[in-house]
């Protein structure tokens, strides 16, 4: 069995801060292949869930992850990070043999 990510109590905050009082969207993280160093993730905000996504729940926020995508992200740490060059959320994820300076592309 695959165990999905952790996400951070933080990435849920910001993510509850992102909702505000509109209309609660999941952040979706997905893996694709592509970008400079063979998958990339792919991050956005979705007001549905698919059937077949695990579902991450925290302070009244959902995260979002594909069947597909959810091998590339075991034991990964979904996280917002606010740094001097902006803020994002982040994928730490051990699986990753290397990643690019963008911290989009990845290899394994």
């Amino acid at each position: 069995m695959v165990l999905p990510p952790k996400v951070t109590d933080r990435a849920f905050a910001r993510l509850a801060e992102i909702n505000g009082s509109g209309p609660a969207r999941a952040l979706r993280v997905a893996v694709e292949g592509g970008g400079c160093s063979g998958f990339q993730y792919d991050l956005k905000l979705e007001e549905v869930a698919a059937p077949d996504d695990v579902v991450l729940e925290g302070a009244g926020q959902r995260v979002l992850i594909d069947p597909v995508s959810l091998p590339f992200l075991e034991n990964a740490v979904i996280d917002f990070t606010e740094e001097l060059i902006g803020a994002r959320f982040v994928v730490q994820n051990p699986n990753a043999t290397s990643s690019c300076g963008c911290g989009i592309s990845f290899s394994m």
